[in-house]
């Protein structure tokens, strides 16, 4: 309950008469209830003082109640209309709704809507930035689970580097990786598991297909894990075969780049500080407009959560953040070099989440 608490105090300070909570990672960090809903209703309504509520679909009352939340559950079944009986469970609440924040960037119209023609005159007010800002610093249980997630992930990497052969499909790796994980307790990924072989390395959002890998490709992994609740990220590039120098360039540089901006990680650092120290590199060795996206983000219940890590973004660095950094060199049709480390920002400096070995490996 600690996290409503810090809610009902934001909302006392801010003059706001609830927060209903809709964004499912976000139910998740204030509940512990994990759920997808797909298109039903799932959130948490949480007021000044009186009790708050989770409500989910009826079929999930067993499994909210499994995840530890200890207050009023509410379901709704697929014959009911959610939104009514949300209406209905507030308003048993005994508060008077004028002031509600949302996830703006989660809540669809036709809900927003729906809060407007239920409970009448209401003035909604953001709760993203609250959410984001208790949900950027990381406490000691919570990074324990992020290294556990970040050491599946590191072993992931080293099933697929074995997986690779001669004439082995993208596709095919992949699935020796996802089957590992699965056998260690991994039922989801982060995201679509990526390894992209030789110059369809070059695109930083590549599609893993059926290209064989082939002696002198450069094979690019990018992958994570979501374990108990939390993701890891990882991207490393492995050659197969002896590279050629122009692979071993740009690796080298990659390389160079990502180890600056995890060098350069404290306390009162900015993100946009981070990005420049990395581009710095990358653009002194010839290849700036081939280093086309930012430079990290956020990670945690999110893979890709706040804040991200871009040459505009003077946010700074404290302790317990935990986010992404991965430079990557794209050059098209040719060579595509990424590396990708999850690091936690500490007190003095830096905590390198992901361990598997940076320097370039030859299989």
């Amino acid at each position: 309950m600690k996290k409503i608490l810090q809610l009902q105090s934001y909302l006392k300070e801010q003059s706001i008469d609830a927060a209903f909570i809709t964004n499912p990672d976000n139910v998740f960090y204030v509940s512990g209830f994990k759920s997808n809903p797909h298109e039903r209703l799932l959130g948490v309504m949480v007021f000044q003082e009186a009790e708050p509520f989770l409500i989910c679909p009826q079929m999930e009352i067993p499994d909210a109640k499994n995840a530890g939340w200890s207050s009023d559950i509410v379901g709704h079944a697929d014959t009911e209309n959610a939104m009514e009986v949300l209406h209905r469970t507030a308003s048993g609440r005994g508060v008077n709704l004028s002031r509600l924040a949302i996830e703006k960037s989660h809540m669809t119209v036709d809900r927003y809507d729906a809060l407007l023609s239920l409970f009448g005159g209401l003035e909604f007010v953001q709760l993203d930035d609250q959410i984001n800002a208790m949900r950027v610093v990381k406490d000691e249980a919570e990074l324990q689970i992020l290294r556990e997630a970040a050491a599946l992930a590191d072993y992931a990497i080293e099933v697929g580097c074995k997986a690779i052969k001669e004439g082995i499909t993208e596709i095919e790796v992949m699935t020796e990786i996802e089957l590992a994980l699965k056998k260690r307790g991994v039922t989801h990924m982060s995201f679509d598991t990526t390894v992209l072989s030789g110059p369809k390395a070059a695109s930083p959002h590549g599609k893993t297909g059926d290209r064989k890998i082939q002696k002198g490709d450069l094979v690019l992994f990018d992958l994570g894990v979501v374990h108990k609740g939390y993701c890891s990220d990882i991207t490393r590039t492995v050659a197969f075969g002896e590279p050629n120098e122009e692979q071993k360039a740009v690796y080298e540089v990659v390389l160079q780049a990502e180890l600056a901006a995890v060098n350069a990680v404290r306390p009162g650092v900015t993100a946009a500080e981070l990005d420049r120290t990395a581009r710095r590199v990358i653009e002194e060795a010839g290849y700036g407009e081939f280093f086309t996206h930012r430079l990290g983000h956020g990670l945690g219940i999110s893979v890709h959560e706040f804040p991200s890590l871009h040459g505009s973004n003077n946010m700074q660095m404290e302790a317990g953040m935990v986010f992404t950094i991965e430079p990557g060199v794209y050059l098209p049709g040719k060579v595509g070099v990424r590396i990708e480390d999850d690091v936690a920002v500490t007190a003095d400096g830096i905590e390198v989440l992901t361990k598997f070995p940076k320097e370039l490996q030859i299989l």
